[in-house]
């Protein structure tokens, strides 16, 4: 690489309901190299890839990553598949959280023969956007019964009253 080639780093996900986990990602991502771009999956392949739609638009979750102070160019990702895009933009370094479970994340064979990194960065724990669609899972549920219980006495209250 020469002396005045920028390093190009490349991290790819949902980004959906942006959290402190994302945020350290990012941060790490961009400490490695001069230019960060962050891939943003689209609707439809979040639904293929994950079998659920993100929370948050494609739009809105471009427009929350963009506007992180990290982030040098937000791109649509079209399809799992990366070895594409990351030959187009003349990636130096793939970054990837350790959480995935994969031996390999998409890119890295292609990384790997283009003499170029890949880095698996530090997931932090107890933060992801999995979790937090369970939270809210749960704070909903917990308010429908409270709800619930809360008609169902008043309910009481007044069958006593009329009868």
């Amino acid at each position: 690489m020469s002396k005045d080639k920028k390093v190009i780093v490349y991290a790819a996900g949902t980004w959906d309901m942006f959290h402190v986990g994302h945020l350290n990602i990012l941060r790490a991502a961009k400490a490695l190299g001069d230019i960060l771009i962050v891939g943003i999956k689209t609707d439809e392949v979040v639904m293929e890839f994950k079998g659920h739609y993100p929370l948050l638009s494609y739009e809105d979750r471009a427009a929350v990553v963009a506007a992180c102070r990290y982030v040098d160019v937000v791109v649509p990702q079209r399809t799992q598949e990366k070895d594409e895009l990351l030959e187009k933009m003349d990636v130096d370094i793939l970054v990837v959280g350790d959480d995935r479970w994969e031996d390999k994340v998409e890119g890295h064979d292609f990384m790997v023969r283009q003499g170029r990194r890949v880095v698996y960065l530090p997931y932090t724990i107890n933060k992801s956007s999995t979790m937090l669609r369970k939270t809210l899972k749960r704070f909903y549920n917990q308010q429908k019964l409270e709800e619930t219980l809360k008609y169902d006495k008043l309910e009481n209250i007044r069958m006593k009253a009329i009868t």
